[in-house]
């Protein structure tokens, strides 16, 4: 449209039932665009929540070990490892040296890369094992399938329907014995009424049992 005076800008917005907008505040002249500005801001909060909901968050979770672990609390540990690799997760394996297992770094770097080799289907080393003071270090990752598949697993999770939970399955089961239980005493109270016998008519005047004079 070129460069007009700002009042005619102004009628120009006016006649087309638009926004002037001031997109790039610092040029000489100021640049302006006629615009729907209520409909520009919900589209970019659209875009701006579509964004967040795409973006992965990383989490990093971290196991410690020691040189000489027994066999079985390895295997407790590895099965960590994996359970966080199929989650999704970033894994942060960190060998602690006390005493004298300083000096034999090897027998750490030997367990971690015996983890890496049991671990290689569901991830892969991202970060290579490094001494840093009495502790070595190595992170691992989990593969793009592994990741796609537990993002997959918390979709269906979040459609899938809640089930019922044990105290809705008790309050159920109350109320259905308290129905049971009045049914039982109105069916006791029919049979006593249709045991008693009519009443006798008392004549006007007198009594029961009395002819009245």
């Amino acid at each position: 449209m070129g460069i007009v005076p700002l009042e005619r800008a102004l009628q120009l917005a006016a006649d087309v039932d638009l926004d002037l907008v001031e997109v790039a505040p610092m040029a000489r002249p100021p640049v302006c665009k006629l615009m729907d500005f209520g409909k520009f801001k919900y589209e970019s909060a659209l875009k701006a929540r579509e964004a967040r909901r795409n973006q992965q968050q990383t989490v990093i979770k971290e196991m410690k070990l020691r040189p000489k672990i027994d066999p079985h609390d390895y295997e407790t540990k590895k099965g960590h490892v994996v359970r966080f690799l199929r989650a999704g997760d970033k894994v942060k394996v960190t060998i602690m040296f006390r005493g004298r297992e300083q000096s034999r770094p090897e027998l750490g770097y030997r367990l971690l890369r015996r983890l890496e080799s049991e671990i290689q289907e569901l991830g892969y080393v991202e970060a290579s094992p490094k001494q840093d003071g009495r502790n070595m270090t190595m992170v691992l990752a989990p593969h793009r399938a592994t990741k796609v598949a537990a993002a997959e697993r918390v979709a269906a999770s979040a459609k899938a329907p809640r089930p019922p939970r044990e105290e809705d399955l008790e309050d159920s089961a109350d109320e259905v014995t308290t129905d049971d239980v009045d049914t039982d005493e109105a069916t006791a109270d029919e049979a006593d009424l249709a045991a008693v016998p009519a009443a006798e008519t008392v004549p006007a005047g007198g009594t029961a049992g009395t002819p009245g004079q």
